[in-house]
């Protein structure tokens, strides 16, 4: 029985370099595809929501991304790109997690929009951010691709899922709704069996 165990592992292990190139052509179908828009939670940030003294703009009083979410985020950023993400505007939360994963994304100017803020603090917020980050995404030109930086709280209100730290998100604009076209978790070395 532990032989069986140790063959099913090792079979596992060597077809995982065979996963993460199936996920990374997976990826490159879905970038930049008309009426879908990429959404990201933050790269990893220790802790849960911010501490009691947190004020917008002073990263000092927030949760921040450790060294390891700064190489998740500048990682996720490359598939992005070796999936054909060329030049375009990625639009973040004005939380400083959200807003240093977007740039180190490295994919173009990045916007801060409110509508991707969190409301974790204050969940009876929650109605009226997801009604004007809808309304956005409704209203937005996806005749380019479109990337969204944001927190779990926000995604999960839009969407339904919960996403890892790093998690990119495809969805897909129908009328009146969104739908998850697609799931990329990080793949990255910590993330690896």
């Amino acid at each position: 029985m532990m032989i069986l165990r140790a063959a099913c592992v090792l079979a596992l292990l060597l077809c995982l370099p065979a996963a993460v190139g199936a996920a990374e052509d997976a990826l490159s179908r879905w970038v930049g595809k008309p009426d879908h828009v990429i959404v990201m939670r933050h790269a990893r940030a220790p802790g849960t929501g911010d501490p009691a003294n947190f004020r917008l703009g002073d990263c000092s009083t927030q949760r921040n991304l450790s060294e390891e979410g700064r190489r998740q985020a500048a990682r996720i950023g490359k598939r992005l790109r070796e999936a054909g993400l060329a030049e375009t505007t990625v639009y973040s939360s004005q939380w400083c997690r959200c807003l240093e994963t977007a740039r180190l994304l490295a994919l173009g100017p990045v916007v801060e929009l409110p509508a991707l803020n969190s409301f974790f603090q204050s969940p009876g917020e929650e109605d009226g951010h997801n009604r004007r980050l809808r309304a956005w995404i409704a209203s937005a030109d996806v005749g380019r691709p479109v990337v969204l930086v944001t927190h779990q709280v926000n995604i999960t209100a839009l969407t339904g899922v919960f996403p890892a730290e790093g998690e990119v998100l495809i969805l897909r604009r129908d009328p009146g709704k969104l739908v998850v076209a697609a799931r990329f978790p990080d793949t990255g070395p910590a993330n690896r069996p």
